[in-house]
């Protein structure tokens, strides 16, 4: 049923209010006018100036408002903080993207489950964890963006386990706004966009957690490069 609405004294519809913006933005534009040119489509590309570790900690923030749960630590320390988080949840198997860095899981004696084009939802759902990297990270959104490629693995690895963990490089993997991001992205990738974890609620706002992707987010933002020196 449409929502109506009071407008100079009589109730009109959502979508004769809809309808009506869309006629005054084109009113003066005419018929011949080509589609690119017909409206001003120029926006802002970011909100506010933010420095590189504010856009971070931006980040860091919308993701936990998401209930995703958020780690940092250096690049040597990934390996250490990776193998600390399967422990915790008492993960006796991983699923591992065919690209996926070696020395991020050479802390762990958790066996190892290869990402395999055959591999059935059902043995997916018997895989207690998933580790992979991402392609890019939104910070006003809390959002991350995975594109299919080497260090992620296909769409389905990371939508049937029920524990995801995802490592962001900063601050190169992350942007301010989804247009700064869509720059970055190929549209022609299978991209999977993830703010927190799988949820949905009811009509009376009840929150359920798992329904069609994984109950528990860990992202884990890694800064520096393996084996850096820092003064």
């Amino acid at each position: 049923m449409a929502a109506y609405a009071r407008w100079k004294g009589r109730e009109v519809s959502s979508r004769d209010v809809i309808l009506g913006r869309v006629r005054r933005a084109l009113a003066d534009v005419s018929d011949d006018t080509p589609y690119e040119q017909a409206v001003d489509r120029s926006y802002l590309r970011e909100h506010g100036a933010r420095s590189v570790a504010e856009t971070v900690d931006l980040l860091a923030e919308n993701l936990a408002d998401y209930r995703a749960i958020v780690h940092r630590c250096t690049a040597d320390g990934l390996p250490a903080v990776i193998a600390g988080l399967l422990a915790d949840r008492g993960s006796t198997s991983v699923l591992v993207p065919p690209g996926l860095d070696g020395e991020w899981l050479a802390a762990t004696g958790v066996p190892r489950v290869p990402d395999r084009a055959d591999s059935t939802a059902h043995e997916l759902d018997r895989v207690d964890s998933v580790v992979t990297a991402c392609t890019v990270a939104i910070a006003e959104t809390g959002t991350l963006v995975l594109d299919g490629g080497p260090e992620q693995g296909r769409r389905r690895v990371t939508l049937v386990p029920d524990h995801h963990i995802c490592v962001v490089r900063v601050p190169d993997q992350v942007v301010s706004s989804v247009p700064q991001a869509l720059l970055r992205l190929d549209p022609t990738r299978p991209l999977t966009w993830i703010s927190g974890p799988s949820a949905t609620s009811d009509i009376e706002l009840d929150r359920v957690e798992g329904v069609h992707g994984p109950r528990i987010l860990e992202v884990v933002l890694v800064s520096g490069r393996p084996g850096a020196v820092t003064a």
